[in-house]
This record gives C-alpha cells, structure tokens and sequence, in this order.
C-alpha cells in the first residue's frame, strides 16, 4: 500500500520543534514542504526592508532543518496550491492559521476549494496561546481592554497547550522540485545597510532557542525593573523569532514556566502578561479587522493632524532635536529594532508633539522593524496615538525629556546612538538647549550646527495636542 503524500505549508512558523502542522503532516505520512512568497496582500503589507532581510535568513535556516528539501514558490497562494496539489499527485495539505483579515478571507476559500475536490485540508494554531475565536466575555462578545481580556478572559481558559517535540521522523516525498532558489525572492538589500543588522541579530529556529535561553539566565528574574531601561538588555528581543514563528509562544510560556514554576514572582507575571499583549493584539485584529487601516475610536476620523513632509523625515532620520527620541529613531535604522519603552516615546512625539497622523508611524515601522507585525504594531501605534482599544489616554503625553532623564540617566542610550552628544554631562545629555554656553562649547556643540535645535517647543507643542484633542472630544 503505498504512503500518502502531503503538502507542508510553512508561514509564519519558520520551525521544526513545536509545529503542530508538521507534526500532523508527517504522522500522515510523507511531506513535500513549500514556502510561498505572497504577492497577493494588500499594497503597503509585502514584509518591508527589514522584515525581508530576516525572511531571508529564516528561510535558510529551515531550509537547513529539513535538510535541503523546502520548496519556495512566489504568487498567490490560491492560484499556487492547487496546481502543486495535481502536479505532486498529494491528497492532503496542512498548514498553521493566520490571522490578518486577508489571510482569513483567501485562507477559507481555499480550504472549500480544496475540499470540494476531494483534497483533506488540516489547519492548526502554531501562533498563539488563546486562538481569537476560543476567548469572549460573558455576554458573548469582544473583549476591548486588556487585563480583564488577560486576567479573566485567557487566566481562566484552558491552559495553553504544552509544545510539542519535533517529528520523531520526517520522510520526504522524492517527487522532483518545482520551486525557485531563495535568492530568487530578491530579499537582500541591494546596499549593505543592513551591516548592523546582521551584527545584532541570529534569524532562524537556533537564535531564537539561544535568545530564549539567555534571557531566562539573565534577564527574566529583574525584568519588571529592567524592561524600562534602553541602555539594558532587560527584555527578551524575542519578538522577530515570535513574529516569524521560529519559536512558538507556547515554548516561551512553558520555557518560563517551567524553569520558575506558578510564582507569584512580579518579574515572571509581568512577562507572561507581555506575552498575553501579543495575544490581544492579534484578538483585536481578528475581532476587530479594519485596525490596520480605521481608526478604533472613530472619533479620531475627525482629528486635525498637521501634514509636515519635513518633520517627518527630521522624525523618521533621528533629526529631532530630542535626544531620547533621535537615539531611538537610530537605533531603529541601525539594528531594525528599537526598545519598547523608547517605542512609546517617539510614537507619541510624532502624533502629539508634532501632530503627525500614527499611521505615517506605522509605516516607517513596517519598513524599518524586524519585527514588523500586522497585529502587534497597529494595535501598539494606536495604543499610543489614543484612538485605539484599551488606548493610553490622548492626554497622556510622554514628556520625552522626563522619560530620558528617568529610564536613561547617566544618559548611555543616548550616547551610544547620538554620539556627537557625548561630551554633555547628564545633567543636560537628555536637554542640551538648556546646557549653558560654556557647557556646550566645552562639548564641541553648536545647536544647529552639531545637533539640531528641537523641532518644537515640547510645552508649546503639548498645548497644542490637548486643544486638537478638544476639538474632537465631544464628537
């Protein structure tokens, strides 16, 4: 009797350990495993700059994994699938969900498809502790704010399943290869700007295991404290081996878990709760489809955001004028990641100090992080501009300097990323205006001239955000 053959479609589970769709797939019997590069997504939503470059590495190294026998397409999915399906003669096909609405929609009409001519479809969750589907509030509906989704939606749900080990045997169908190199996708930069990339950053199944490991050694037991501190190395930078599935978060959670045990240690619950804003990003994109796109709060429809090419791009280049907020903005450009913390402040200098609408933010983000996630940076984007769900308050404005002066204090960020500032004592590293004369000659400044003067006066500046707001406050 002879094996069954089935497709493996990888996606953003970029792994051999703990996918749940490859473990299926190959219990069936023998596997084919296919990436397909998608050029059917919206348009703005092709992985940006950043993300391409990991995408690249990534599909190296599972390539590697499965020794050699991953089949890389590009296209449409739903023209691709089912011409491989007759062209291999397989009967089956998995694959893990996704959720971006576009995924949703093209992946239900192709699994009807696919069923009506008598091919079995099996998809799996590969991605999330909490399926979107699995979790709603007693009166049935949607959850809008986060710890009572996190503490009574997904705390008291059945616990996310515990991973699973790779396949005991992979065995590879021997039908000859239909895909394309990889170097075909044309992921690479064309100029090396991705040098400092390259140095911070270890894509595939590994680095994210090595990440995992030394975050636990290192950083977990502080990290309520340190997750606040740019110049420590107090978060996880798990995000990129998470968004493109090289590790699952259910190995995170049960990682933590079981190396700590249920503690009521603050440092451990508040990562897990991290983990769980990840989960209610997702959950507010599939709830909620349009938050990529409109804002949640349709109040904001009516905001007054000011169009300034030029203050973008002094924001976008690290030209401010604010320190903590050019050093992110650097940090960005230069190793395609930037710290949460500093996240919320630039994000908030861009829509509240200079009135710049938050989706210009999320699109330099898409192309600049390598962590770029659909879900994770709208819902954060629209967190911090107010007009999201469970949103900061719009009148919530981080005064960048205060936070500087708070989470950066002897001033290292900054002057690892703004380095023509390293003469300045802390007390003026995070406010160099204020420096007096003899200070700023005694550190080679010139305000202007060295480092830009701030594009705006922060106290001014802040007025003005609170009086837009007004004007949509009652609408």
């Amino acid at each position: 009797m002879s094996v069954p053959v089935s497709l493996m479609w990888f996606r953003q589970d970029l792994r051999v350990k703990d996918n749940p769709a490859l473990n299926a797939a190959c219990d069936h019997g023998k596997i084919i495993p296919i990436y397909i590069y998608d050029t059917s997504v919206p348009n703005g939503r092709e992985p940006g700059g950043a993300s391409a470059w990991w995408l690249h590495h990534s599909l190296a190294q599972l390539n590697q994994r499965l020794n050699g026998h991953l089949q890389i397409f590009k296209g449409d999915p739903e023209d691709i699938i089912p011409k491989l399906m007759n062209e291999f003669g397989t009967t089956s096909i998995f694959w893990n969900r996704c959720y971006a609405p576009w995924q949703i929609k093209r992946d239900k009409s192709l699994k009807s498809s696919l069923k009506d001519a008598g091919y079995q479809v099996t998809s799996c969750n590969g991605s999330l502790l909490w399926e979107p589907m699995e979790i709603s509030k007693q009166d049935g509906g949607a959850y809008k704010v986060f710890t009572p989704y996190y503490r009574k939606g997904c705390l008291n749900a059945s616990p996310p399943r515990y991973p699973k080990a790779p396949p005991a045997r992979i065995t590879y169908d021997d039908a000859p290869a239909k895909g394309i190199p990889l170097k075909k996708l044309q992921l690479l930069p064309d100029i090396n700007w991705d040098e400092g990339i390259a140095k911070e950053w270890k894509p595939g199944e590994e680095g994210a295991a090595d990440r995992l490991a030394t975050f636990i050694e290192e950083s977990a037991k502080r990290y309520k404290e340190d997750r606040d501190h740019p110049a420590i190395h107090g978060t996880s930078r798990l995000s990129p081996h998470l968004h493109f599935g090289e590790i699952s978060p259910n190995q995170v959670w049960y990682a933590i878990k079981d190396k700590f045990g249920d503690t009521d240690d603050k440092n451990i619950d508040t990562f897990l709760s991290e983990l769980g804003w990840r989960e209610f990003s997702y959950y507010l994109l599939y709830h909620f489809p349009t938050l990529p796109n409109r804002n949640f709060n349709d109040k904001f429809d009516k905001f007054p955001w000011r169009k300034s090419a030029a203050n973008l791009r002094d924001w976008q280049n690290g030209q401010t004028g604010i320190p903590i907020v050019d050093a992110g903005m650097r940090e960005l450009w230069q190793t395609g990641y930037m710290h949460n913390r500093v996240r919320m402040i630039v994000g908030s200098f861009l829509v509240k100090n200079l009135l710049i609408d938050w989706h210009e933010g999320e699109r330099w983000f898409w192309d600049c992080l390598v962590d770029a996630d659909i879900a994770s940076n709208t819902a954060s984007w629209q967190w911090v501009a107010g007009s999201g769900a469970d949103a900061a308050p719009y009148f919530r404005i981080f005064n960048p300097v205060l936070q500087g002066e708070k989470f950066d204090k002897q001033g290292e960020y900054v002057r690892t990323y703004c380095p023509e500032l390293s003469g300045l004592p802390n007390k003026y590293i995070h406010k160099p205006w204020d420096a007096p004369e003899k200070v700023m000659e005694e550190a080679g400044i010139k305000l202007g001239k060295d480092y830009p003067a701030p594009l705006v006066d922060l106290k001014a500046s802040r007025q003005r955000a609170l009086d837009a707001f007004s004007e949509i406050k009652g609408g």
